[in-house]
């Protein structure tokens, strides 16, 4: 009991408690990313400086000025600002969703991309683009936009369940299978793509190309009316799941012992996954890594507790990626770099950085 007393905190505070910090670190981040959309309204082949993107909101409702601020006004509504959103929208949404699984599979090494589930998405979505130009035509326009992200959806939800079934046997999940099935899932995928690559004409393939290597130069506020929602919605969810998650940090049987419904914990993990991860590939192709970078620094930073982990994770992600995307638009301007070129290049690294430190842990 004194060697107890003598790490008590005030406040019923222990020592190594993180939550001080961790909510420092949140609204670090909150100002970082208010400051990283600003600038990204601002970046690009236009010339505009910070203060004069800021000056052109006041005149987005009101465009009855001289032409130069109409077209500043133009250029940051319908061009900048969509952009900017859905890089924010989608990087929270692969950052939290790495944070998940991550806690999900106990494994710091999983993410969207690595154990498939970004590879499912991919080729639903390619298909949808391929093969369902005739088949959507004549159905309402609705529907037709609502096609990709529910097929990206499905294609997600299959691959994270059949991951998931893979690797766990008699109530553990084995991390050797998790990465080894990841890998098949994401070369049968792969499989896929290059299947349909080859039944597509010269139209489809250049539209492929381009979509594969991850972009948000096609934002709009109409793929922004399809991602909010359905991103909005999981980051809604996921925070429900934070003490759920922590205690299958413990294992699953210790996490059933206190309490937590652990089926239905996975079932909703898996489905927010699905969710964040199809509708990031549908409206911006097939983004790696930052679902497995974002969350492993802060799980470094600011510790393991997921109530803290998910909103810094969607902060961190949703600033990354737009950081990502100033860096394409502007390393060689006036052309533009696939986002996901950018991501891997950061990641790629970080991955196998992450490889030899556990392997210097096992070996010491």
């Amino acid at each position: 009991m004194p060697a107890l007393a003598a790490h008590a905190l005030p406040q019923g505070r222990f020592a190594g408690d993180r939550t001080r910090l961790g909510a420092a670190v949140i609204l670090c981040l909150a100002a970082g990313l208010l400051a990283v959309a600003v600038l990204s309204i601002s970046a690009g082949a236009s010339g505009f400086t910070p203060a004069r993107a800021l000056a052109t909101l006041p005149q987005i409702l009101d465009r009855s000025g001289s032409a130069a601020p109409a077209r500043d006004a133009l250029i940051v509504l319908d061009i900048r600002l969509p952009r900017t959103l859905l890089g924010m929208v989608v990087g929270a949404a692969l950052a939290v969703s790495g944070c998940v699984l991550q806690g999900f599979f106990r494994n710091p090494l999983a993410d969207p991309t690595i154990v498939g589930v970004s590879g499912g998405a991919a080729l639903a979505a390619v298909i949808v683009i391929v093969g369902g130009g005739a088949v959507l035509a004549p159905l309402p326009d609705a529907i037709r936009v609502l096609a990709l992200p529910l097929a990206a959806f499905a294609g997600a939800l299959v691959s994270t369940v059949t991951v998931y079934r893979l690797a766990t046997g008699g109530g553990r999940t084995s991390v050797a299978t998790l990465l080894l099935a990841g890998i098949g899932i994401a070369a049968l995928a792969n499989a896929g793509v290059g299947l349909t690559i080859f039944m597509s004409d010269d139209a489809q393939l250049r539209d492929f190309t381009f979509w594969s290597l991850g972009s948000l130069g096609g934002a709009t506020w109409g793929k922004l009316a399809v991602a909010v929602p359905l991103f909005g919605a999981v980051l809604a969810v996921l925070p429900r799941l934070a003490a759920g998650l922590d205690a299958l940090l413990l294992g699953e049987t210790e996490a059933h012992y206190l309490g937590i419904p652990v089926e239905a914990v996975k079932r909703i993990a898996i489905a927010a996954v699905a969710a964040a991860v199809g509708g990031a590939v549908a409206v911006a192709g097939p983004i790696g890594f930052v679902g497995l970078v974002v969350p492993h620094l802060l799980r470094l930073a600011i510790g393991p507790l997921h109530r803290l982990l998910l909103p810094a994770c969607a902060l961190a992600g949703a600033s990354l990626l737009v950081l990502a995307d100033i860096v394409c638009r502007t390393i060689v301007a006036p052309a533009e770099l696939p986002i996901g070129i950018v991501t891997a290049l950061i990641g790629a690294p970080f991955f196998l950085w992450l490889l030899l430190r556990r392997r210097a842990l096992v070996e010491s």
